[in-house]
């Protein structure tokens, strides 16, 4: 059984092998001088079909990892761990504990990003989560967190739904006609059409031809919520297969004290070494980092770019997260740094200054943006006549946000 009122030092890492449905151990973390070290299993380097839970913190080999510089776990660890909606319901299910990196992995749902799951013991593997479905209960767990009421032991599952993955906002994962989704929620606290506006980028992203996680847009007891179908989750006629995901952070060997030293330039030359099909990925993140400027996404921090690891080859994942942020005043800055001419500046001038970055030349990057603006222009009315955005909301984003004066400065096509 797993201590809710103890602090917990070690737990065991179980992983979804490239193209099974059943978890085998990995290995190890435990709680050694304020740092989270990590073993592998003998058992587990014996296999013929084992992998590197990353080969740039964790390549396969005997010994004890120890965090390095600021981290106290390690990069590829943390990213299967909540973030800061999954770390509020922990705490709302136990508000005496003082959780630790491990009780966090611990107390969280099995359905995670990733591969990865992790447990006390290394015996038998037992799922923390159950099947969820019911739009009625998202909404009650939404309603109960806005109003911080105390929830019903009923709802628990729908907790742990969401305490397995990352980000900031409300979500839990769920599935919806035989597809594994992550679905996001709007609350009352909103400020703008927060669901919709991304719904709107994901799918401009994807007429552009960025390749983009699949969405579904739905109205449910008045709340708006966005269902982004999992690409860490293929399903064949034995059950689900996961994929093992590294974000940004982590291969870029940074956590999120370090995330402000986190740039475009430095994740293009990992692609650019490392990563399968490197000038057709390399091109692709210049039209995300392009788009990303158009739409007014502010937030593409590190966490929000990652690789499918297979233990072999590292393979862009789609884009997910593509938010465009309100903002007072027109000046914007990227989360993540675009290190142009212009610094860190959110304008299609500053990106196309590192275009010899991403192996393009500079007509070619000049037509991508081109382009990029054509059809953000063409369907922007359509799709927000799908998602009834009001013309007051389309107003507040257009010119503004999307589209905005500020990212077409000194911009001549």
């Amino acid at each position: 059984m797993i201590s809710k009122n103890n602090n917990h030092t070690e737990c065991f890492i179980w992983i979804w092998l490239p193209e099974q449905i059943t978890p085998v151990v990995a290995g190890k973390i435990a709680l050694a001088e304020n740092k989270y070290c990590f073993t592998y299993s003998q058992s587990y380097r014996a296999r013929s079909d084992a992998i590197a839970l990353s080969a740039f913190e964790l390549p396969l080999q005997s010994g004890t990892f120890v965090p390095t510089g600021m981290n106290d776990i390690h990069s590829c660890l943390r990213d299967a761990s909540p973030d800061a909606w999954g770390r509020r319901l922990i705490h709302y299910q136990h508000p005496t504990l003082n959780a630790n990196e491990i009780d966090f992995l611990l107390l969280s749902g099995s359905n995670r990003i990733g591969a990865l799951d992790f447990q006390a013991s290394s015996e038998a593997y037992i799922s923390r989560e159950n099947k969820l479905d019911n739009m009625s209960v998202i909404d009650d767990l939404a309603s109960i967190i806005e109003s911080n009421k105390q929830f019903s032991p009923e709802l628990i599952p729908a907790l742990l739904h969401g305490t397995s993955i990352g980000g900031a906002r409300p979500k839990c994962t769920l599935e919806k006609a035989e597809k594994n989704c992550i679905a996001k929620f709007s609350v009352s606290t909103d400020l703008y059409p927060i669901i919709k506006s991304e719904y709107i980028a994901m799918k401009l992203a994807k007429q552009i031809g960025i390749d983009v996680a699949n969405v579904e847009y739905i109205s449910a007891h008045g709340r708006d919520i966005l269902l982004i179908e999992r690409f860490d989750r293929t399903r064949n006629k034995n059950g689900w297969q996961r994929h093992n995901i590294l974000s940004g952070l982590s291969l870029l060997g940074l956590n999120e004290m370090e995330a402000r030293y986190a740039s475009y330039r430095d994740l293009a030359d990992i692609i650019r070494q490392h990563f399968f099909k490197p000038q057709k990925t390399l091109e692709e993140l210049f039209k995300r980092l392009v788009f990303n400027i158009i739409c007014g996404n502010t937030d593409d921090h590190a966490r929000n770019h990652s690789a499918l690891w297979d233990g072999n080859h590292l393979v862009l994942s789609p884009a997910y997260d593509l938010c465009p942020q309100l903002r007072t005043g027109q000046e914007a800055t990227q989360a993540m740094a675009i290190g142009g001419s212009e610094g860190n500046f959110s304008t299609l001038t500053n990106a196309l200054s590192i275009h010899d970055k991403f192996l393009l030349n500079l007509q070619y990057a000049k037509d991508i943006i081109n382009m990029q603006l054509e059809q953000t222009q063409k369907y922007w009315p359509l799709l927000c006549e799908e998602v009834e955005l009001s013309a007051a909301e389309q107003k507040m984003l257009w010119g503004n946000v999307i589209c905005s004066d500020y990212c077409l400065l000194k911009w001549a096509s």
